[in-house]
């Protein structure tokens, strides 16, 4: 009876369908666990191998917990709004909800590519999800609970009284009774005190300004990244080395009127709840550095000839008497204010250049400096001495004030902008403050130090001085004590269609909430999913996108008269809003009622077990963090922290394939011409990997190229209109007459399904893969072959290195594919790819297999096992737990192929030993477990079979093979029981046949014996 995985694997996958094996129940006697996989993006692309590496590891964890008698909740579904999307779709002329449900459920797209689906290959590698759980963030019965979210975020404040969201209403309450001047709550900083009389005269349009600087999301003038490439604005973790991350394309700072969310409220929740967490510290460590709480002073300067004050957050307020200047953030509102005419060109020359530069960029370059003189002076607080203002783009308009007090005897930054400025009108000499030298570098260290030329704070460390002088600053009005955070309020609008619409519409330019019954409003059709002409949004192009507040309806743009009828919001929702929150939907995804019961919610609780990339612990993880504290808050979500434990999975890397292309530099002597002939001008080369030299085998190369393309290269110059005074020359030239005076190589990526298993390019099938090549002409080995380069790298569809499940299950089966991305490596470290083992691990499956069967069907029988038989099962039953509670798949996968030899050299075809086996097996290669379950009798699926109970006593060792020594030397072994006494032992090994040839008669001296270690006779 052959193995043969494609029928099994079919047969199994379809009985788990039909009879919903995997389906949780949200309520059970048994208890609850939740296996979870971040968020996929349906990209047209399908999967490669690395893609389901977190999902095979999870869904081993899952079986195994479903053996151990858990309720398990393993859903999956898809993340499929967002930007990949809409570019496809704007290039292409689809609409990106009918490339998302192709890119999902398969089929063939508007340009005629066919598309596997992500649900097929994921079904084909054989999960345990929870398919009835489904769930797409694009459909407008899941999004109309993201949209209820936003105005549940509307319609809240943050009271730092209580530490927690709470109803605007309260707030307005609280204005209503006794006006804002003690409500301590989470707001703008520009907000005006007022009275309760006040309150209760000011206009509703007033109010509902006032109610939108203490909103947890409001309607703001922000600096933002600005992509003009994709016309949107891009979160700080959606852009790379100062460019999109998506496409490549600039980013620029721009101010733009903006939804934003007040994730800052949060900052010092988020920092405490990671106490609570079982996560890497790598990215606990991550969060806390982008969270980033400091503990310092604000110290308010005085503007001189101007009645603003510019203040500034420090961590160092006891270094007040050595600030020399003062450095403002170009973007920081009082730069076009403060700045005089003489400096007003280089000031705003300046402030253009830094636009173009993104925050990451401007963090992260330490080597660069750059700044201007504003001409403005601040005055010092203490000594009222005139400290001039610089801009910098070392300083973040989002990060504190947007403002620094510079002292660079005590800052490394400062200390470098002081000296590369020295002596330039409106930079100070540095001052030193310390007791230390600061001759070569500015002094940091908050310890071994006392203070100096510093008034009243002289003789003072670090501790004192900051107390002291916080203390000063208060007494004269220009300074307190401050807890800052670097965590700054996230941006949530995106001028993209393909996303969450928000449920608001316009009333005289102030925001309105739909009410919630009326949920959701659905993303209208539109034509062009560009912004408009006029700059716009795409949902500007929108005919039908107006809110009926009458009927409560979409209606007609034309229709709007703003008095019963009025415009749309048309930014739409970041790709990470529907993210945010979408574990709790898994939990009761069908209820239309609500975003999930209460009784689902208060069962599930929180994630288990949460395992995805680490590129998320700045964006997605803090997000999600953030909502669903703020749901806490509401009374909605049970837990503080959303995700319990969390396992980042390594990447799979792909060994990439590269031809090499040369691009020769042509020297005509005899006319004495020079120029680089590229492809356009005659033959396109590559060279074997061997030769990729350039310089070591230049005559090669050059003999090549010259004798391969001299036609080229004669026609090409008589074509030149200018060489036609030399035609008869051109026509005239010989191999002899061209040299080669400089030639660049050039790796290029090819597709790795052109290259066979030693490296071989099949050179027919690359002419034929890409236009452009097909007159490449290749420069071989001897032996006629063109053996490509290997790199390996990051697997991607751009680098043609990628290797697709599909094509692994067809040939091996999901089975095989499973075991391989477990024995890989650790589950956390990146992996290369080598299809060249897989074969190893379907031949264990086949020799695993040969345990039951052979050529004629079962050879199970029921003999009683035997000790070795035991043994080999119980140190597998233990391995095996032990690494799946450690997440130590590798391991496992060895351990079963130490087994499965164990047993077959043993011979060992036990019902007793072979049933718990399958079991064993069962979580990473489940359907040839379920086969051989079904095989042996049994009924039902393997999947939720009691997990096999290890036994210590078949790991006691009753024997002992004694190495027999005499005089040191081991001359034979023998096997004894382990409970036997040094004079049994010594009576034993006396009598033994071979111990009277050794001894020939002779008595020894000494019988040296260490039960269960030697045994050794001297003299």
């Amino acid at each position: 009876m052959k193995y043969n995985p494609n029928e099994i694997e079919a047969k199994w996958q379809k009985h788990w369908a039909d009879n919903r094996t995997f389906a949780a129940q949200n309520n059970s006697e048994k208890p609850k666990y939740y296996v979870l996989d971040m968020f996929p993006y349906p990209s047209g692309a399908g999967l490669h191998v690395g893609h389901p590496l977190g999902y095979i590891a999870s869904d081993v964890y899952s079986r195994y917990k479903r053996h151990r008698g858990f309720n398990v909740l393993h859903p999956m579904g898809y993340d499929s709004f967002g930007l990949p999307a809409e570019q496809y779709a704007i290039q292409t002329g689809q609409r990106p909800e009918d490339t998302t449900s192709v890119n999902i459920d398969g089929g063939v797209d508007k340009e005629g590519n066919k598309i596997a689906g992500y649900r097929k290959q994921l079904d084909k590698i054989g999960f345990s999800f929870d398919w009835s759980r489904e769930v797409r963030t694009s459909n407008p019965d899941y999004y109309k609970h993201t949209q209820w979210i936003f105005i549940q975020l509307f319609n809240s404040w943050y009271n730092k009284n209580t530490d927690k969201a709470e109803d605007v209403s309260t707030l307005v309450a609280i204005f209503s009774a006794e006006g804002n001047a003690n409500v301590n709550a989470v707001c703008d900083d520009s907000i005006q005190s007022f009275l309760s009389s006040e309150w209760n005269a000011f206009s509703s349009e007033d109010q509902q300004k006032i109610l939108l600087q203490y909103r947890l999301t409001y309607l703001a003038e922000t600096e933002v990244n600005w992509c003009p490439g994709l016309g949107t604005v891009l979160a700080n973790d959606e852009i790379v080395n100062g460019v999109s991350e998506r496409g490549g394309f600039p980013v620029i700072r721009k101010k733009m009127t903006q939804w934003s969310m007040r994730i800052s409220a949060y900052a010092e929740r988020l920092l405490q709840g990671l106490n609570d967490v079982d996560w890497s510290e790598s990215i606990k460590e991550s969060q806390r550095n982008w969270i980033g709480k400091s503990v310092g002073a604000m110290v308010s300067f005085k503007l001189k000839e101007h009645q603003a004050n510019i203040d500034v957050f420090t961590t160092r307020p006891d270094t007040i008497f050595g600030v020399t200047f003062m450095t403002l953030a170009p973007e920081h509102e009082l730069v076009a204010q403060i700045t005089t005419p003489e400096q007003k060109v280089a000031v705003e020359a300046y402030i253009e250049k830094t636009a173009k530069r993104s925050e990451r960029e401007r963090m992260a370059d330490v080597k660069t400096i750059s700044g201007v003189f504003t001409g403005a002076y601040a005055e010092h607080p203490f000594t009222k001495e005139s400290i001039p203002v610089w801009i910098g783009d070392y300083v973040l308009a989002g990060y504190g004030t947007g403002a620094v007090m510079a002292v660079p005897c005590g800052d490394e930054r400062d200390y470098a902008f002081a000296n590369f400025f020295k002596g330039q009108n409106g930079m100070q000499p540095i001052k030193n403050i310390f007791d230390k030298d600061i001759s070569e570098s500015a002094f940091g260290s908050k310890e071994g130090f006392q203070l100096i030329e510093s008034d009243f704070l002289n003789g003072l460390g670090y501790k004192e001085g900051t107390k002291k002088v916080i203390s000063e600053l208060e007494k004269i009005g220009q300074g307190k004590g401050k807890i800052n955070y670097r965590l700054r309020d996230a941006v949530f609008s995106r001028q993209r269609y393909w996303g969450e619409p928000f449920p608001v519409y316009y009333v005289n330019g102030l925001p309105q909430m739909i009410e919630a019954k009326h949920l959701p409003i659905v993303l209208p059709e539109v034509e062009k999913y560009l912004p408009t002409e006029d700059g716009l949004p795409p949902l500007g192009n929108a005919t039908v996108w107006a809110w009926d507040s009458l009927q409560c309806s979409v209606v007609s743009t034309q229709l709007v008269d703003n008095v019963t009828i009025f415009p749309l919001e048309l930014n739409t929702m970041p790709g990470w809003a529907g993210s945010s929150w979408y574990w709790m939907r898994y939990m009761d995804a069908k209820n239309d009622g609500e975003f999930a019961s209460e009784e689902a919610l208060k069962y599930w609780e929180s994630v288990d077990l949460y395992i995805g990339g680490s590129e998320h612990a700045t964006g997605h993880l803090l997000y999600s963090r953030f909502w669903n504290k703020f749901l806490k808050d509401k009374g909605f979500a049970p837990t503080e922290e959303p995700f319990k434990k969390l396992i980042n999975q390594g990447m799979i890397l792909g060994m990439s394939a590269f031809a090499y292309r040369i691009l020769p530099f042509i020297h005509i002597k005899r006319l004495d011409i020079r120029f680089a002939l590229s492809p356009e001008k005659g033959t396109l080369f590559f060279i074997t990997s061997k030769y990729n030299d350039a310089i070591k085998f230049r005559d090669l190369i050059e003999k090549e190229v010259v004798s391969k393309s001299i036609n080229q290269i004669k026609e090409y110059l008589i074509s030149d209109e200018n060489n036609e005074v030399f035609k008869n020359e051109i026509l005239g030239l010989k191999e002899e007459d061209i040299s080669l005076f400089n030639i660049q190589i050039n790796p290029i990526h090819v597709d790795v399904s052109l290259v066979n298993s030693s490296d071989e390019l099949d050179e027919n099938k690359f002419k034929a893969w890409r236009e452009d090549y097909k007159d490449a002409i290749f420069i071989t080995e001897e032996n006629g072959k063109y053996i490509v380069g290997r790199e390996v790298e990051k697997m991607s569809k751009s680098k043609y290195n990628v290797v697709t499940p599909d094509d692994i299950c067809n040939e091996y089966g999901a089975d095989t594919l499973r075991l391989y991305e477990m024995f890989l490596g650790p589950l956390e470290q990146a992996k290369p790819w080598n299809t060249a083992g897989i074969s190893g691990v379907f031949g264990f499956l086949k020799k695993l297999w040969r345990l039951y069967f052979d050529e004629n069907g079962s050879i199970v029988n029921n003999d009683e096992p035997t000790k070795d038989n035991l043994k080999s099962l119980h140190k597998t039953i233990k391995k095996v737990a032990e690494d799946i509670e450690g997440f130590s798949f590798n391991t496992s996968v060895s351990q079963f192929m130490i087994c499965v030899n164990e047993l077959s050299t043993q011979n060992c075809h036990s019902r007793a030993i072979l049933e718990p086996l399958a079991i064993l097996i069962s979580p990473y290669a489940p359907h040839i477990a379920e086969e051989l379950w079904a095989q042996l009798g049994n009924s039902g699926s393997i999947s939720t079979v009691e997990f096999p109970v290890f036994e210590e006593k078949h790991l006691v060792e009753s024997e002992k093979e004694y190495p027999v020594s005499f005089n040191g030397k081991m001359r034979f072994t023998m096997v004894l029981p382990l409970d036997l006494t040094k004079e049994q032992i010594e009576e034993i090994v006396m009598k033994d046949e071979r111990t009277i040839k050794q001894l020939d008669g002779k008595t020894p001296n000494k019988v040296i014996i260490v039960p269960g270690k030697i045994i050794n006779l001297v003299g």
